[in-house]
């Protein structure tokens, strides 16, 4: 997958929107980020995913998913190495974070 596959699949989902934050391209809807591409460099993107759909995304292509340094990755922030995963894998994850922002329901660990 390259960067421009993963910008085209993340604007794909209705009203989602590219901007920028801290240098790097991100994906948003109603102004909330659910993607990222150029963490932690141009061969990365992120998605922000519940702990549970990290860990199911991690367990499923372990070599494509990773969570993100810090607590950022311990809340879900979830690392897509981009030449590790295919469309195909990649499509439901971004739906997955998009869905959580559309849905107001994105569940935090305390």
């Amino acid at each position: 997958m390259t960067a421009d596959q993963f910008r085209r699949l993340a604007l794909d989902l209705p009203e989602v929107e590219e901007n920028v934050h801290q240098s790097h391209p991100d994906f948003r809807l109603r102004n909330k980020i659910f993607a990222t591409l150029g963490y932690p460099d141009a061969l990365h993107g992120m998605v922000k995913l519940t702990t549970e759909q990290q860990a199911q995304a991690m367990a499923a292509a372990p070599d494509a998913f990773r969570p993100a340094a810090g607590a950022w990755g311990r809340k879900g922030s979830t690392v897509v190495v981009l030449s590790r995963v295919t469309a195909k894998e990649l499509k439901p994850i971004l739906r997955q974070a998009y869905e959580a922002i559309r849905q107001d329901r994105l569940i935090r660990p305390r």
